[in-house]
């Protein structure tokens, strides 16, 4: 536990803790009543409402949409059923900056619906719901899916035969044994729409903000450290009570049930009810998911003079505005090299504290769990900003450190390396080490010939998750990335926030290649997750 502990000593908790010192005691002293008058402001508590309202909206719209696609892949089986899981699955990886690029794409000024229909939604609340739709679908699909497809549909066919309607068995049975992950799924949603805030940042505007995007805006904009301090509490504070109200779900869903292999439950679909719920599902991911990318990728080739490669040879040039130092296709390079040392950071810190995890309990251990899980909730905007203001003396001078991102982006991808290794790891049994000790091996060894070879896959899939996170981590990144050196997130932003076809076009090419190498990466995800091998495990 050491090395996890010194790195989200200095890298999470130091910078985190110096912003809300600066903001709470700028002379020495410290200025408690600011929480109140930065909590009464009418401004503020707009901001909080909004924040609070729209993730309730958002988690209870991506229920509504998701709920059917997750009885969809449980219960059915039809052709493509694994590359569509994947396609659904592709939205969470991808950076928030793209997700809302999309949107813009498909509801902003120009776009699809603006083009057809002269309809805009980029001014209203409605375009930041539909982008948080897309980008939560696959929690819902994966969380309440995964335990749906092992529920022994036996146990409805008994109420059945009892006597009770189709309705009546779902709704005593099934729905008290899937409550536990239908909750934990909505709380997910509700944490990373509560956070929420590269879509906020671009579908928002100036009219709507988040809390994430408030603290960003104190920060960046108007210099507050008092305000974004308070702001950060808040976050805290919430974020800590959602894990624990997750952390709760978690162990009800652990609960003992009666579960099965998950390709004795899934069969064709039968009658026609079935069918029209599947095309149901499948129009609803057609026009969910996979229509804000294709405009996209549509509007990245559609230049002033027909459809072609100018956006994209475009990215290859300076501008003469001086935004950017460097061409914007060097951005690709940039996150790459990055999300690569990123990896590298989140395996070993993720790996150590997985494996702390497996050989200890109590309420440290469990202390340090929950600890692992606040990067994804604490404001990526404080950290990164609180990475300038610490670590830039000696003895850690790195503000002018290319490894100042790579650490920041670890941060994220950390908790995803320590979830996907953490059940293989405990899975692994402890007389198989305690006979390769018996036999002389040293625990060095014995990690290397019994645990490796057992969590290996799990290893390489939770690398995979880390690049993915790494390379599409906005929030701190926007804070740190030098003006030479911006990564594809980054430079997005940047194109969007300037005026010009010529800046919507480059914007629309580079999230396009960012979105081709998320989904590469995730598709590289599900074959290392599906290809079962002879002897292992």
């Amino acid at each position: 536990m050491a090395l996890p502990v010194a790195f989200f000593g200095v890298f999470f908790a130091w910078p985190v803790v110096s912003i809300v010192d600066r903001g709470l005691r700028p002379d020495g002293a410290w200025r408690f009543g600011r929480i109140g008058e930065t909590l009464s402001r009418p401004d503020i508590l707009d901001v909080l409402g909004f924040t609070v309202w729209q993730a309730l909206a958002s988690t209870g719209l991506t229920l509504l949409v998701a709920l059917p696609g997750a009885y969809v892949f449980a219960r059915f089986d039809f052709p493509g059923k694994g590359v569509l899981r994947a396609v659904v699955t592709v939205p969470f990886v991808l950076p928030t900056v793209l997700v809302g690029t999309a949107f813009l794409a498909l509801v902003g000024r120009n776009g699809l619906t603006d083009e057809l229909w002269g309809l805009r939604l980029d001014t209203s609340v409605w375009a930041i719901l539909l982008a948080h739709v897309f980008f939560n679908y696959a929690v819902v699909v994966r969380t309440v899916g995964g335990l749906w497809s092992q529920l022994d549909p036996r146990q409805e066919e008994a109420a059945r035969v009892l006597g009770a309607s189709r309705w009546r068995a779902w709704r005593t049975v099934a729905l008290p044994a899937l409550a536990p992950s239908v909750a934990a799924a909505a709380l997910m949603v509700f944490l990373f729409t509560f956070t929420s805030f590269g879509v906020v940042q671009i579908l928002g505007g100036d009219q709507y903000s988040t809390l994430e995007a408030e603290i960003y805006r104190q920060t960046a904009r108007l210099l507050d450290l008092s305000t974004a301090a308070v702001l950060t509490l808040v976050q805290f504070a919430a974020v800590g009570a959602i894990l624990g109200v997750h952390a709760w779900t978690v162990r009800r869903r652990e609960t003992a049930l009666r579960l099965v292999a998950p390709e004795r439950t899934a069969r064709r679909p039968r009658g026609a009810g079935q069918w029209t719920l599947l095309a149901g599902v499948l129009l609803s991911v057609a026009l969910l998911i996979l229509l804000p990318l294709g405009v996209l990728v549509e509007r990245s080739f559609a230049g002033p003079h027909g459809y072609g490669l100018g956006y994209y040879r475009a990215l290859g040039s300076l501008d003469e505005s001086g935004t950017f130092l460097v061409p914007p296709l060097e951005a690709i390079g940039n996150s790459l090299r990055y999300a690569v040392a990123a990896t590298a950071i989140a395996v070993l810190i993720g790996g150590l504290a997985a494996a702390a995890l497996t050989r200890r309990a109590g309420r440290l251990v469990r202390g340090f769990d929950a600890l692992l899980m606040l990067p994804l909730g604490v404001s990526a905007v404080t950290v990164g900003f609180g990475f300038l203001i610490t670590l830039d003396e000696p003895p850690l001078d790195l503000r002018a450190s290319w490894i100042l991102v790579p650490l920041a982006q670890a941060l994220v991808g950390v908790p995803f390396v320590v979830r996907t290794m953490l059940p293989v790891l405990r899975a692994v049994d402890e007389r198989l080490r305690e006979a390769a000790a018996v036999l002389g091996a040293s625990p060095w060894r014995a990690w290397r010939e019994v645990d490796l070879p057992m969590v290996r896959r799990a290893l390489l899939i939770a690398a995979g998750f880390a690049f993915a996170v790494s390379l599409g981590e906005f929030g701190a990144t926007v804070f740190i990335a030098r003006p030479d050196s911006p990564t594809l997130p980054v430079a997005v932003a940047r194109l969007l926030g300037r005026p010009g076809e010529l800046n919507y076009g480059q914007a629309m090419a580079l999230s396009t290649i960012l979105m081709v190498v998320c989904a590469v990466s995730l598709l590289l995800l599900e074959r290392l997750r599906t290809d079962r091998t002879s002897g292992e495990f």
